[in-house]
Order: C-alpha cells, then structure tokens, then sequence
C-alpha cells in the first residue's frame, strides 16, 4: 500500500471503534450459558445479586470482554514500540522474554509469599518483566550480531524457556502447580474486576509514557545513527521505551497470563494500514490490539463448543503461520521492518 493510500487514523478509529463496541457486546452475549439480551441489560442496569444470570453478566462476562480488550491494546502496543525502537520485526513481548519474566515472578511470589495481594501480584509481575527484558536484551547487545532479527529471536526463546523452566519446576516442587495454572493456561473467564481496577493506574503511566515517545520512537526506527544525528538522546528514549513495554506487559501478564503473538502480529498490520509514523502507530495498535483479542476470545468459546478453547491456543493458530511469513519474507535480515 502506498504512502498516498495510507489510512487517516481518524478514519480507521471510525471503522475500529464501533466494532470493538459490537465485539464487546457479542462476547458478553455469548458463553457457555445461553442468556438472553434483555437479561443483559437488566443485569447492568438493575442488577439483582440473587439472580445467577445477572451474576454471570457482571462478574465473569463483563470483566472478561473489557479485559481482553485492555490486554490486547497493552500487548499491541508494546509489540509496536519494541519493534520501533530495536528495529527488529520479530520483536514482541511474549517472543523476547518479557512476558516468561512475568511468570516467572508471579510464580515465586505465590511460592514464598502465598496469600500475596492483588496489588502485589502486579507489582510482581512488573519486576519479573524487567527482569526478562534485561537479559534477553541485555545478552543480545553483547554477543556478536546479537540484534539481528532472528538470532534476537532465539535468543529471546530460549532466555523464555529458560525462565519458564524455572517457573514450573518451583511450582512442581512447592506442589502449587495448580494455584498458577492460570497464568499457564490464559483463562480470561476467571477475569478479576478488582485486579483490573488496580492495574488501571499503572496502564495509564504505561501509556502516557508511550505516546509521549512515540516522535522519538519513529526517529529511532531509521536508525540510531540517524537519531543520534537528529540529536536524540537514544539510550534514554530506548531506556524509556521499555520502561512502557515492561509496565504494560507486566500488568497484562498480572490480569491474565501469558498471551502470545498479540504483540508480533498487530503492529505489522498497523503499519501496513497507517505508514510508519508512531505516533499514528501506537495508538491504532491499542484499538487493533484491543479487538483482536476480543475478537479472539469469542472465537475461543466456538472452536470446541460447548467446551472452551484457551485463548493461547487461538493466538497462536493465527500467530505462528504469521511469524513463519515472516521469516520467510525478510530472510533474517536486520532491520528489514
């Protein structure tokens, strides 16, 4: 698509939003338990604590559709901005590490602090993403020709298995294997409102910090010798940068587990749609983001029925052709976004 067929953000938020509305109302609609629409709306606006229904509305299906929809602009969004910043179009959350790193945490946190808040489940979770970042990152900068796309890749698979390793050997020893299944198994039907309001402070850091990079994040995917010419300070906009990737996608983890691919696919479709300028990027990846991952979890109810599919399984049904294509297309080639 040309330069001169790019889609106005405006316009694609005016295609994006009302369809996110539409998702979100087909996936409180639809469940294992079939509950009409007038039901519905009685649960949210006359809600009735007796009542099984109103209670399957407001306290599984509600938070469930809304928090597929934060989690999927989170991931997207912090797939865009590390792709940006590194230059590299395999760069996403769950394939370098990040997301393993939150596990990871969360896993240790429930082993020598059971009984841990809500609160503290979150901040967990953000350091077990630093920490992953860190080395993934970290490693990649020392060896040679680490940053290439593919060998950065491994690289992050391998760093992500390792700390996954760790994750569930300790919860096998500790006999807790079952406490932290769900941040294995991603089961957006045990979505907790309260967890969600909680992470809505840090999202909202997580986010402003985005936006306010997202100039110096377009500077910084032509380059860091062109950056560093346009006399941006790269090491502070990069440091920043993922700053933003670990809050969102530790608080991401923190609500639901880990989810692959979310973060790879998105920014590569928004792009395609809206050219290259981040800050037209970021914030159709949060839309984008968001809907693919509503529309994801409907899909995950129907795959099996009447039993439901996890969600991972449906990302990565989609996801692991896309990150084959890939491959394939740019051959490995360094800063081939």
């Amino acid at each position: 698509m040309s330069s001169k067929r790019r889609i106005r953000p405006l316009a694609l938020a005016i295609i994006v939003i009302p369809a996110i509305f539409a998702a979100l109302v087909v996936s409180v609609l639809y469940g294992a338990k079939n509950i009409d629409a007038s039901t519905v709306l009685e649960a949210i606006f006359h809600f009735e604590a007796d009542q099984i229904d109103h209670q399957i509305i407001l306290q599984s299906r509600v938070p469930r559709a809304v928090g597929a929809l934060l989690i999927g602009a989170f991931l997207a969004m912090s797939g865009a901005m590390m792709q940006g910043m590194t230059r590299n179009y395999l760069a996403s959350p769950s394939i370098m590490g990040v997301s393993d790193g939150s596990v990871m945490a969360v896993t240790l946190c429930m082993i020598l602090l059971p009984g841990t808040s809500n609160m503290g489940t979150i901040v967990f979770s953000l350091i077990g993403s630093a920490i992953g970042a860190s080395i993934v990152f970290g490693l990649a900068w020392l060896l040679p020709n680490g940053t290439s796309p593919v060998r950065m890749a491994i690289l992050g698979t391998i760093i992500g298995t390792f700390l996954g390793g760790i994750a569930e050997a300790a919860a096998m020893y500790f006999q807790v294997s079952q406490s932290i299944s769900f941040w294995y198994n991603t089961r957006l039907d045990q979505m907790d409102l309260n967890m969600i309001k909680l992470a809505l402070p840090f999202a909202g850091v997580g986010i402003a910090l985005a936006l306010s990079l997202s100039r110096s994040i377009t500077v910084l995917s032509m380059g860091d010798d062109v950056a560093s010419g346009l006399g941006q300070r790269t090491a502070l906009v990069k440091g920043l940068s993922m700053l933003s990737v670990v809050i969102l996608t530790g608080i991401s983890v923190a609500l639901a587990g880990k989810i692959a691919f979310v973060g790879l696919l998105v920014p590569h479709i928004v792009r395609f749609l809206v050219g290259t300028d981040y800050r037209a990027i970021l914030p159709s990846s949060a839309l984008i983001g968001g809907l693919f991952l509503v529309l994801c979890d409907v899909a995950s109810r129907f795959v099996n029925a009447p039993y439901e599919t996890p969600i991972g399984v449906v990302t990565s049904l989609i996801g692991v052709p896309f990150f084959l294509y890939l491959i394939k297309r740019k051959g490995g080639r360094a800063n081939a976004l």
